[in-house]
C-alpha cells in the first residue's frame, strides 16, 4: 500500500488510522531519512490513543516510554546505536516482551537483535510531501 501525505497533519492522521487497527502485541518499524516524518506518526498514533503530552524523538534517550490506559507503548530511535549489541545493555528484548506496542525508527540499526514487525513503515520526500509505503 502507497499513500501520498502532503503534510504533517496527514502524517499525523495516518498514525492516528493505526491505533485503531494495530493489535496491543505489535512491532512497528519506520524506516526514512531524518525529518521524513517518522516522529510526527507516532505522534499522530499516541494522540488517537488520547496521550496529551508532549511527544518528542527520542534520539538521545533511545527509547520513550507512554502509559495511556490499557496500552504501553514504546518509540525506540536507534539512529545513534553504533554497535547492535548496545541493544543488549539496554535490555530491549525485555522491552518487546511486555505486549506492548513498539515503534522502531531506523531498525536497520538494529539488526540480529529486532524481533520481526507486524508493520515496515517507509517514507520518503516527494514533490512537497511524502510517499508512505506499508507491508504488513
Amino acid at each position: 500500500m502507497q499513500i501520498y501525505l502532503d503534510s504533517t497533519e496527514a502524517t499525523e492522521q495516518f498514525g492516528a488510522s493505526l491505533f485503531s487497527s494495530l493489535p496491543m502485541d505489535s512491532i512497528v518499524f519506520l524506516q526514512g531519512d531524518l525529518g521524513m516524518g517518522k516522529t510526527t506518526l507516532v505522534r499522530g498514533f499516541l494522540r488517537a490513543a488520547g496521550y496529551q503530552g508532549v511527544v518528542k524523538s527520542p534520539t538521545y534517550t533511545l527509547v520513550e516510554e507512554y502509559s495511556i490506559g490499557e496500552r504501553q507503548v514504546f518509540h525506540f530511535d536507534l539512529y545513534r546505536v553504533v554497535d547492535p549489541e548496545e541493544l543488549e545493555w539496554i535490555g530491549i528484548r525485555d522491552y518487546f516482551s511486555q505486549g506492548a506496542t513498539c515503534f522502531v525508527e531506523w531498525p536497520d540499526k538494529g539488526a540480529g537483535f529486532l524481533p520481526e514487525p507486524t508493520k515496515v513503515i517507509s517514507l520518503v520526500a516527494e514533490h512537497e510531501g511524502r510517499l508512505l509505503s506499508c507491508k504488513g
